[in-house]
């Protein structure tokens, strides 16, 4: 075991990033732009030097009573009167930190293949830096104040990363878009920070937690924040109805794609939730309408994404909507299981996830082009993208002993235990198992159509990855974009087995990730999301052995109409035409958006009011006043005949009104 890390290198985790950018944004873009692979460098070597930082302090927290750790002399910065800025480091912050820190390690170093010809290369390095900073200061900030100005950083940043071709027009809407949509998530949050300020007067997360669980708050105000809270998570991790922006976040660099679908943007939400998880669930084994609420979005969102996932030829967004999904499937499982089963998932998630992107990736770079149909036959060509690419499917699609299976099937144990066939809830295990088998079949369609087969031709590259902006031949991707997916491939592999083999009862997440504070209260209950073992899929079947087979039908559904080709795809297509239409057309919900809600409600109804009573009372009354003023001054000027007797007449009357008024009430 390794000394207790001193509380300023826990600050070091996220203040190295932000010396990078700092550097790269105001000493080598503007005076070493000539090398711009310094920036790379720089990254690489801070977001490193973060992830051994986090592996310290992961071990500090694993020596620490009730896996939380507090120093002496803590370091508190007080920029507002009752809000104080410092450190919170606990099992959830910490095992957060790894993710963060080892995935962006691994997107850094792809990027450097990925990126190398792009003009934009200091710049991608610099806003690659603030986004990984602003999602490490908010994993370990101490209020819910602090973590709003980093929540709101990671949107600034992704916004930044999202149109980082800004020149594209599609990629400048897109930015726009995930910069707006998360905003009304975030309203929403914002209003929760201030109600909790008003009723608990402090905004300390430890204090809320307490506030929570001892009953200080009462049950009203803990729902109104959660849900509040919620909103603001529901924007961030992309759930239903606030899921839009998510798809089209692909026009930013793939690597981008990575880090956001990963272990920052769309991984805060969860967070969040997790993070404030006693407001949602003061009392353990208590179904509460906020965690109702967190489960039934979740559910819902998880299946609809993947109905969207199964008709699109695009092979990022099909990652696109298999991470709105799988956000579901965490939502759920915080929602009906605690806390240790959402945040296992996205622990496996996010290593299974970055390989996933960075391997679609490493097609674009070789093919030009993201269309599966202009793909094709990559299986020869680009052998290690392929492997890497086939296991972390084979993981996503839930197959035994791979990372996600195991994740996958606890937030479907949980989502059956915590429902019976009277109030309804089992209705969100069925959605969860129904999402199952579309999982396998649209990730293993991608596989088949992407490496199986005769090459399409693909197309010329967009973004210029080779010397002349154009492809000479199918290539496996350089040294430095194989590795990270090679690494990749063994976390997506065996991620999941730190729960098994950590020597905890019920499993490392269980006891590792609940709240201090119901340990540090006595609060009974606090781990009871136990976590099964690694050989219980054979010893306790049930559920597991479904889910399994579900994810092995929809891989052999996948095979047999895209691999084998026994079962045509367009004859399916026609057989299910309303519902491909539908799916399609994502439910019409950008249209809906647009011409619905931007033009009918707000530009005709709340724009044309406002501008309505900006002329006919806002100008009218500044108008009015206007007139009545110059009125006023000519009548004023009328009076000023220059005879002085005049003058004379007026101050004696005027002598004379004073004096009177005097007497009288005087």
């Amino acid at each position: 075991m390794l000394p207790n890390i001193p509380e300023a290198a826990v600050w070091l985790i996220f203040l190295l990033p932000l010396f990078s950018f700092l550097v790269i944004a105001f000493v080598i873009r503007p005076f070493f732009n000539d090398t711009p692979k310094l920036s790379g460098y720089l990254t690489i070597l801070c977001i490193g030097a973060s992830l051994l930082l986090s592996g310290w302090a992961l071990d500090t927290v694993l020596q620490a009573t009730h896996y939380n750790v507090t120093w002496n002399d803590p370091i508190i910065y007080t920029f507002i009167p009752g809000i104080d800025f410092g450190i919170m480091l606990d099992g959830l912050s910490a095992i957060m930190l790894l993710v963060v820190c080892s995935v962006s390690l691994l997107v850094q170093i792809y990027s450097q293949g990925y990126m190398k010809d792009d003009t934009g290369y200091c710049r991608y390095y610099a806003c690659m830096s603030l986004f990984t900073m602003s999602m490490l200061g908010l994993l370990v900030a101490k209020n819910l104040a602090q973590i709003f100005v980093f929540w709101e950083l990671v949107g600034l940043c992704s916004y930044l990363l999202i149109g980082f071709w800004f020149h594209k027009p599609s990629a400048a809407a897109a930015a726009k878009k995930a910069f707006i949509v998360t905003r009304i998530g975030d309203f929403g949050f914002l209003a929760a920070i201030l109600y909790l300020f008003i009723r608990a007067d402090t905004l300390d997360i430890a204090e809320l937690h307490v506030a929570a669980i001892t009953g200080t708050l009462a049950a009203g105000v803990l729902t109104w924040a959660a849900l509040g809270i919620f909103a603001g998570a529901v924007g961030k991790s992309a759930q239903f109805p606030l899921h839009v922006w998510l798809p089209d976040a692909m026009e930013g660099p793939t690597p981008v794609s990575a880090l956001i679908h990963a272990a920052t943007m769309v991984a805060a939400g969860v967070f969040l939730v997790a993070r404030m998880y006693p407001l949602f669930q003061p009392e353990p084994g208590v179904m509460t309408t906020q965690l109702t609420v967190v489960a039934s979005i979740g559910a819902f969102t998880a299946i609809f994404a993947a109905s969207m996932g199964l008709v699109m030829f695009d092979i990022k967004r099909v990652l696109a909507y298999c991470t709105v999904s799988q956000l579901g499937y965490m939502m759920l499982g915080l929602g009906t299981g605690g806390v240790a089963i959402g945040m296992f998932h996205l622990f496996n998630h996010a290593f299974c996830k970055a390989l996933l992107f960075m391997g679609s990736g490493s097609v674009n770079h070789a093919t030009g082009t993201f269309d599966m149909r202009l793909m094709g036959g990559l299986r020869k060509k680009m052998p290690w993208t392929f492997i890497t690419f086939l296991i972390g499917s084979i993981s996503m699609a839930g197959v035994w002993p791979l990372a996600c299976f195991w994740s996958k099937d606890e937030v479907l144990l949980s989502a059956w235990d915590s429902g019976n066939w009277n109030d309804g809830r089992l209705i969100l295990f069925y959605l969860a198992m129904i999402t199952v088998f579309m999982t396998a079949f649209y990730m293993f369609r991608a596989v088949f159509m992407t490496f199986t087969g005769d090459y399409k031709g693909g197309a010329p590259s967009e973004h210029g990855h080779d010397d002349n902006g154009e492809h000479h031949g199918v290539h496996e991707s350089p040294f430095v974009m194989v590795l990270p997916l090679v690494i990749l491939t063994v976390l997506a592999i065996g991620s999941a087995w730190i729960n098994f083999f950590s020597g905890e009862d019920g499993g490392f997440f269980a006891k590792f990730l609940a709240s201090p504070a119901y340990a540090e209260l006595g609060v009974h209950g606090a781990h009871h999301e136990e976590v099964h073992g690694f050989f219980d899929v054979f010893l306790h079947p049930g559920l597991p052995l479904v889910g399994l087979v579900l994810g092995l039908s929809g891989i052999t559904l996948a095979y047999l109409m895209y691999g084998a080709k026994v079962i045509s795809p367009d004859t399916v297509g026609k057989v299910f035409k309303p519902f491909r239409k539908i799916f399609f057309a994502k439910y019409w919900f950008d249209e809906i958006y647009e011409r619905v809600f931007v033009v009918r409600i707000l530009m005709d109804g709340v724009f044309h009011a406002c501008h309505w009573f900006d002329v006919h009372v806002v100008d009218k009354i500044v108008n009015t006043v206007a007139d009545v003023t110059v009125e006023a001054g000519n009548l004023l000027r009328k009076a000023q005949t220059g005879q002085l007797q005049g003058y004379g007449v007026g101050i004696l009357v005027g002598v004379l009104v004073i004096t009177t008024l005097f007497y009288i009430f005087g």
